[in-house]
């Protein structure tokens, strides 16, 4: 073989392996984004199947009027977290009435942080119509397991 023709092959193995590394980060990239996806998805649904159980609702559940389709990045309910007004405070459970006008339940449990300005508070300190950031993860109920949570007065 010839310098010339060494050359070659090693510049085509070069580009096929950047080839390669580029479509697996685009492989990746695309996962993630459907992971995602998913993951707000069926906090939505998980939500709305839940949403009498949640707020005494129709005994039939949410989704008997929910004609709409998931077309819309508005449809999907922003499943780790809210910014709202307390509604109503009961034990470690608080609902919340967010921007979007829709009441989320906000699970609070010992680990749950609660500041005031720069106060640490309990959960007996929240108020209704305090105006609270919640910060947390969904679980399978359509709830939002509190982990963080600041209250403006």
């Amino acid at each position: 073989m010839t310098d010339q023709n060494l050359k070659i092959k090693k510049d085509i193995l070069k580009w096929v392996i950047i080839g390669l590394a580029g479509f697996a980060a685009l492989v990746l990239v695309f996962g993630a984004g459907v992971k995602v996806g998913t993951i707000k998805a069926r906090y939505s649904y998980r939500w709305a199947e839940n949403y009498h159980k949640n707020f005494a609702g129709p005994q039939r559940g949410f989704f008997e009027n929910f004609k709409r389709g998931f077309g819309d990045k508005e449809d999907f309910i922003n499943a780790h977290g809210t910014f709202g007004s307390v509604i109503k405070i009961d034990g470690g459970v608080i609902i919340v009435k967010s921007q979007d006008n829709v009441e989320k339940t906000i699970l609070v449990s010992d680990k749950t942080t609660i500041v005031s300005r720069r106060e640490s508070l309990k959960t007996g300190d929240l108020k209704v119509d305090d105006q609270a950031v919640i910060i947390g993860s969904p679980n399978e109920q359509g709830q939002i397991e509190a982990k963080f949570i600041r209250v403006f007065k």
